[in-house]
């Protein structure tokens, strides 16, 4: 069947740039602390997955929602199934931005708002490709859904629900990460060293705070010091500006010191991308005379952990041929004088390492420090092999579409709910050479690009259902 996908795509340019527009307008990051029975993740991440669904309705596809976890849209029949993942939620507004992070914002051929990119616009982007077989009358062999998770940017709890109440895809990919193709990525854990709130020395840290989630580096950074010569501090501040590629502002308070840094923000998987306010401020802070649980939490900050994406300070530095290096985010710190504290490291490892060999590293740094290490969930390494069909077709497609006959498959940071099928993959809609704002103050996604994906996601749905 002879079809011009991108011919196709544009004429659902308007609508589709209609429906971002809404799913955009929608603050959809996780908010546990506005958790109910009914929206177990805050009402945010479920108001845009029922979006989502509410659009699938409007076009007469058959909609499932699954406690306002996970919803799914499903199109043909079938014992096999064809999975497209998605996600509805996001990363927090956070600070920095030109636009309003939730309206979405039209400007030199760029899409800007919160998710354009990570992920409502390439999700959006692959709903369009296989509303476009069902406009065409296009009836796939097996079974397509199109799943839309709540909390892939926190700990998956959505998808998970998902597989515990359905059959696992046959295979599938997720259009949330960048093009070619993602067929393999890396482990990922997230260790947190627990901390008491005390304090000693000639000057105390009254509260410090960083970062909004362990999967972002830190943008913004503060903190509160007294007890000590607050003219020195302040002066000492600036100087320390003029040699660090952060800018912030100190100020002198009640008793002390309040200082702000702004840094940089990136998305975890290569804090190098971005610019880690909390241990910067924690460097400029570790000089001073602090004692007890304080002078631990900063010279961890400062003499491990700061500058160091690749983790050679904690003795874990690993690459594999295949998967690359293993890295490391330093994505929350905070501290309370006499209520504690917390340092969050988010590690993504090659094969070859892994969680114990992570947990071995920390623990010897922190050897002399009241300390408490704790693990959280961990995904291990994942890798489809190029020679698998869904890997061939999908890269087929690619090239047939954008002429581009030398891409290749790759391994990535991220991670994806690809990773959740054994012959699961990432599929765009990130093309190369356009920059990546994924979890950063003015998210955007070409215009032009999120069509050009559409007609992608249309011709590759179509070909691993015909």
């Amino acid at each position: 069947m002879a079809i011009d996908w991108q011919k196709l795509a544009e004429k659902y340019h308007q609508d589709y740039v209609a429906d971002l527009t809404t799913l955009v307008g929608i603050d959809s990051s996780r908010d546990d602390s506005k958790a109910t029975d009914d929206y177990p993740l805050g009402p945010g991440p479920a108001k845009a997955m029922l979006a989502f669904l509410d659009l699938a309705k409007r076009d007469g596809f058959k909609t499932t929602n699954l406690d306002n976890l996970v919803g799914y849209v499903e199109y043909g029949e079938g014992d096999d199934t064809l999975a497209i993942l998605g996600h509805a939620d996001t990363m927090p507004g956070g600070k920095g931005w030109h636009t309003d992070p939730f309206t979405l914002t039209k400007k030199d051929g760029k899409l800007y708002g919160r998710g354009t990119s990570d992920d409502k616009g390439p999700a959006l982007a692959a709903y369009y490709g296989l509303k476009m077989l069902k406009d065409e009358g296009i009836i796939p062999k097996i079974k397509i859904r199109f799943i839309i998770g709540t909390d892939e940017e926190s700990d998956w709890t959505g998808m998970n629900h998902y597989l515990d109440l359905e059959p696992a895809p046959t295979l599938g990919f997720s259009p949330d990460a960048e093009f070619p193709l993602i067929n393999g990525e890396k482990g990922n854990v997230t260790f947190t060293s627990h901390f008491a709130g005390s304090n000693g020395g000639t000057i105390s840290l009254r509260d410090f705070e960083a970062g909004l989630r362990e999967n972002m580096v830190p943008r913004d950074a503060e903190a509160t010091v007294v007890g000590s010569d607050a003219e020195k501090i302040i002066a000492d501040f600036t100087t320390f500006l003029t040699k660090v590629p952060v800018t912030g502002e100190a100020k002198q308070v009640a008793g002390g010191v309040h200082l702000q840094v702004i840094g940089k923000a990136a998305h975890g998987m290569e804090p190098k991308n971005g610019i880690n306010a909390g241990t910067f401020l924690a460097t400029f802070l570790n000089q001073y005379d602090f004692g007890g649980d304080a002078a631990d939490f900063l010279s961890l900050l400062a003499n491990r952990l700061h500058d160091d994406s690749r983790a050679t300070k904690l003795g874990i530095a690993y690459t594999d041929e295949v998967m690359g290096d293993l890295t490391m985010n330093v994505g929350v710190m905070t501290f309370k004088a006499d209520e504690g504290g917390l340092i969050n490291t988010n590690f993504r490892y090659p094969t070859g390492t892994g969680a114990a060999d992570i947990k071995a590293g920390l623990a010897k740094a922190e050897t002399e420090m009241a300390v408490t290490l704790k693990q959280g969930r961990e995904m291990v390494p994942h890798y489809v092999d190029p020679a698998d069909p869904i890997v061939a077709t999908l890269m087929d497609v690619y090239r047939q579409q954008t002429g581009d006959l030398t891409a290749q498959p790759e391994v990535v940071g991220g991670g994806t709910y690809g990773r959740l099928m054994k012959r699961g993959v990432a599929f765009g809609a990130l093309f190369p050479g356009t920059q990546d704002t994924m979890h950063q103050a003015d998210e955007f996604q070409p215009e032009a690009d999120l069509l050009k994906a559409m007609a992608i996601y249309g011709q590759a749905i179509y070909e691993l259902t015909k």
